[in-house]
């Protein structure tokens, strides 16, 4: 298998408002968007696993003139509250590189 990060031109995520994280992964042509998103790991259960958030509150936008796929999933801690570790939401992508995606096609 493949990682995501090895087709993936930019992985990252950053708040969406104070309750909000989005999640932005970038192709870097048409050919490699369209591979992952036919593959189907980038969904909303599989999102809300890996966020730890009820599937039902995933919104998940494939953006296929930009070669990008956009999730939004609630925070688990409102950015600001004492309890927050990561105010600008910009450090929740890093396992996300490793999830396993099929091999592209040479």
């Amino acid at each position: 298998m493949t990682r995501l990060r090895d087709i993936a031109k930019l992985i990252r995520t950053k708040n969406a408002g104070p309750f909000q994280l989005t999640l932005d992964i970038m192709f870097p042509d048409a050919r490699s968007y369209a591979h992952v998103v036919d593959s189907g790991v980038i969904n909303p259960a599989a999102m809300a696993a890996f966020f730890k958030v009820d599937a039902s509150k995933v919104r998940l936008f494939n953006y296929a003139p930009g070669n990008a796929i956009k999730v939004t999933v609630p925070r688990l801690v409102t950015s600001g509250d004492p309890a927050d570790t990561d105010l600008f939401g910009g450090q929740q992508f890093g396992p996300l590189v490793d999830l396993e995606v099929p091999p592209l096609d040479p």
